[in-house]
């Protein structure tokens, strides 16, 4: 039998990597959200359209007391130290810094944009247990500028971090854009905030040029053991005059279609910030992470100029190596004939501009 120890990791890693939700069976009504019928939402819960969903808790306990791959040190901190960001940022162009994980700061247009941000020590329900942060994040938080918008992609605990969220609201009340449902959370968490709930298709504007637009992903939802894809997913496309960066979480390949999809609703994207961590067993990750190899297919697709790596090197959520990513990107691009220097993995404290 597991120890009790062994059953509150797994349980932390559940909330952190998403796979907690059916532990205990399934709810039979939704918890955040109640809205039509649609070609993504069957009443309760939302799903990918022709795609494959995510494994089920029997997949999630043959993992999680099996093989757990390889170790990760305790520390991974980035060669060099990040350089703070500016107060302000006006120029022509995109600043994109990154925080760790899937954590970026993005600069236009005089405002400062925050994806998924995370600077708990934990990516868990738990202060506890669960996957430990083992880089510090790229930058302080009390060197981030004024917030204005905040970007949430999904629920599932290492990218919506309500204890930082919440501080960020009391700081600077920045515009909060989530998925479906996400808002529910988030007003149960963090008392008095305002959040823009949207589905896929939609676009927000967050004034001076910019714009926000939510695309689909293939992924899924979850922060407890009854509550699996009760609110939506989504990538965001990050719109400032000619310039698009398409920021995505997470997301299965599936057969390539979100991709595509987003290459004919924006063309000529500038950037995209691709997932390419939290691969293996691939067996189980294989519909919900994609690996460095379908993150190069991603790209190609999806029809970016240029990409940048992330969801690796931070929290230790699957079973390869902390390192594992960024050869294996390597060797994808190798295969591909992808040239190095189109796709890269950032390591915390890494800044790009995009022009």
């Amino acid at each position: 039998m597991p120890s009790r120890r062994r059953v509150l990791q797994a349980l932390g890693l559940a909330g952190a990597a998403g796979a907690g939700w059916t532990l205990f069976g399934p709810a039979r009504a939704n918890a955040y959200y109640q809205g039509p019928v649609s070609d993504h939402f069957d009443g309760v819960r939302f799903f990918n359209p022709g795609q494959p969903g995510p494994r089920g808790r029997m997949a999630f306990l043959r993992w999680q007391f099996g093989d757990r791959g390889v170790a990760w040190p305790s520390a991974f901190s980035s060669p060099a130290p990040p350089d703070k960001p500016p107060r302000l940022f006006d120029e022509d162009a995109l600043r994109v810094s990154y925080v760790g994980h899937a954590s970026f700061l993005v600069q236009a247009r005089g405002k400062a944009v925050l994806i998924d941000p995370v600077w708990s020590d934990r990516a868990s329900p738990f202060t506890f247990v669960g996957p430990k942060r083992v880089n510090p994040p790229g930058i302080a938080f009390n060197d981030l500028p004024k917030i204005d918008a905040i970007l949430v992609t999904h629920n599932h605990y290492d990218h919506m971090d309500t204890a930082t969220i919440g501080q960020l609201w009391q700081r600077n009340r920045p515009r909060i854009v989530t998925p479906l449902g996400n808002d529910a959370i988030l007003k149960a968490d963090i008392p008095g905030i305002e959040a823009d709930a949207v589905d896929w298709d939609a676009t927000v504007d967050l004034g001076d040029g910019l714009r926000v637009h939510a695309e689909p992903t293939m992924h899924w939802s979850a922060r407890g053991t009854g509550d699996r894809s009760h609110a939506l997913w989504a990538s965001f496309v990050i719109e400032s005059g000619s310039r698009k960066l398409y920021c995505v979480g997470d997301s299965g390949f599936g057969d390539g279609r979100t991709f595509s999809r987003v290459a004919g609703r924006h063309p000529q994207l500038s950037a995209a910030l691709l997932p390419i961590g939290a691969y293996e067993p691939r067996w189980f990750m294989k519909n919900s992470h994609m690996n460095p190899d379908d993150a190069v297919k991603a790209l190609a697709l999806c029809g970016a100029s240029v990409a940048f790596g992330h969801h690796w090197g931070t929290f230790r959520l699957t079973n390869e190596a902390v390192e594992q990513p960024a050869i294996d990107l390597a060797a994808a691009l190798s295969t591909h004939s992808v040239a190095a220097e189109r796709f890269t993995a950032l390591r915390p404290g890494d800044m790009r501009i995009v022009r």
